[in-house]
């Protein structure tokens, strides 16, 4: 059985994403940081379904701690599907961002990806096997008012899975990067109405967690073994 590993895993996304790879029949490692207890109920549900699936609890701002983490799981053997989907919002006009709301981001969305993707590698090319998913967002591909360093943050994810999508084509390793728009959840919900969404979106609605997690599914799967360094777009054609 595979493992996946998806980092961020408490949230509405992040979610949605372990419960559908845990139905593709993967084993599926849940990270959380902030909220351990919502990864916790989480890995409850998917084995009362009958998935396979653990939670694994650190920092991917914290290096040695993000090591020490993926080090005990690397005992058990390779992770073979990794879903780099941790990431925090910080929102502020540039002109009044204080210099910790910008090295906040950078350092979940950005760092946080060097920090859990690095020491995964070789263990990963050792199998001559893998997928890399890195959630991306549109304000990665369009910018959005207000969230300079998360549109930087996801840029600069972006760039990254193009040179790495490079370095690992001919090992069996394809790396793609999934940038949604406005996806149902918690904060979502809570920042547009409906008269917003229509105003923004084509399809006049937000998008779901699901219709990610099934984009990232089939990503991850051996089907998509020659997609590899694209940025694809979930987000209603708002672009």
């Amino acid at each position: 059985m595979k493992r996946a590993l998806v980092t961020g895993a408490s949230g509405d996304i992040g979610s949605a994403i372990c419960r559908q790879l845990a139905i593709d029949g993967l084993y599926v490692i849940a990270h959380a940081n902030r909220h351990p207890e919502r990864a916790e109920v989480l890995v409850r549900n998917i084995r009362r379904t009958g998935g396979a699936a653990e939670i694994v609890v650190f920092d991917v701002t914290d290096a040695a701690g993000t090591h020490a983490g993926l080090g005990t799981l690397l005992e058990a053997g390779p992770i073979q599907v990794l879903v780099n989907n941790a990431g925090i919002y910080a929102d502020a006009p540039m002109a009044g961002m204080r210099l910790e709301q910008w090295h906040k981001v950078i350092d979940v969305s950005l760092n946080g990806f060097f920090n859990v993707t690095q020491p995964l590698l070789l263990p990963m090319l050792r199998t001559r096997w893998g997928r890399i998913i890195n959630i991306s967002s549109i304000a990665g591909v369009l910018g959005n008012r207000g969230q300079t360093n998360y549109a930087a943050a996801k840029a600069g994810l972006q760039g990254a899975t193009k040179a790495l999508a490079l370095e690992l084509a001919s090992r069996g390793i394809t790396v793609n990067a999934v940038a949604p728009g406005i996806i149902e959840g918690h904060i979502t919900n809570a920042v547009f109405d409906v008269a917003t969404i229509k105003r923004l979106v084509p399809m006049q609605r937000s998008g779901t967690p699901a219709e990610v997690a099934t984009l990232v599914s089939f990503l991850a799967s051996d089907a998509a073994g020659y997609i590899s360094g694209q940025i694809i777009n979930v987000n209603g054609f708002m672009i």
